[in-house]
């Protein structure tokens, strides 16, 4: 498919693709880049063998992945509907990041943040966690990598803390903040691994994305300071 080709409408864009249906079955994500998707596939096609719920693949071509479309929302825009359900979101975010850490990552995948082999998602955040009627589903594979576990948990909870809410709905303006620091906590209570060790570097790590905010990258570079403060505390 040329990437100059519109599919269908688009039904999504994130701050990497934009995503257009393809009837009512199957999406089309492309990079807005022309990164190549075809490792993205690859990865999404181990772990749906391993038992880890992703959208189905069916094709995968330079910045083109052509993939399940997906019903229901996504956990972040279920919070801005729900927010009472923060702490079972917390909760399911959890218990996805200790069942894909539990996954060996395939030898082929880059290493990073140190060593180590389990699967590392490095974005697995509430706008990342579709919900739908068959259990919740993760998608955007685009930074996956194989590593420690702390360093993904590190990842996700500082997005959550630092990332900027795009337009979020009027009567919720006033509650974003007790619904974040809520699902900070519950969350960095349920999972398994503990990201403290691994919060300055990934922070470090995150502010040199060039997707980052300044406003972002502020606070991130906050939270670096006062972790590393912390573990080089006597």
């Amino acid at each position: 498919m040329s990437s100059d080709d519109r599919p269908g409408p688009l039904i999504g864009a994130g701050r990497t693709a934009d995503v257009y249906a393809i009837g009512e079955r199957r999406v089309l994500r492309r990079y807005r880049n022309g990164d190549s998707a075809e490792r993205e596939a690859g990865v999404m096609t181990y772990l749906a063998q391993a038992g880890f719920p992703v959208p189905r693949v069916y094709d995968a071509s330079g910045p083109d992945l052509v993939m399940e479309r997906l019903g229901g929302r996504d956990m972040l825009a279920d919070l801005s509907r729900r927010p009472w359900l923060v702490r079972q979101h917390a909760y399911t975010l959890a218990r996805l990041h200790d069942r894909l850490h539990a996954i060996t990552a395939p030898s082929s995948l880059q290493t990073r943040f140190g060593p180590g082999d389990r699967m590392l998602h490095l974005g697995l955040h509430p706008g990342n966690v579709m919900l739908t009627a068959a259990g919740p589903v993760v998608v955007d594979w685009a930074n996956v990598a194989a590593g420690a576990p702390a360093a993904d948990v590190a990842m996700a909870w500082l997005i959550i803390a630092t990332s900027e809410v795009d337009t979020p709905p009027l009567l919720m303006r006033p509650a974003i903040s007790t619904i974040r620091a809520v699902l900070l906590r519950r969350f960095r209570a349920l999972v398994r691994d503990d990201p403290g060790p691994e919060m300055a570097r990934v922070a470090r790590a995150r502010m040199a994305d060039p997707k980052v905010r300044p406003a972002e990258a502020q606070r991130l570079q906050a939270i670096a300071d006062q972790a590393s403060r912390r573990t080089s505390a006597p």
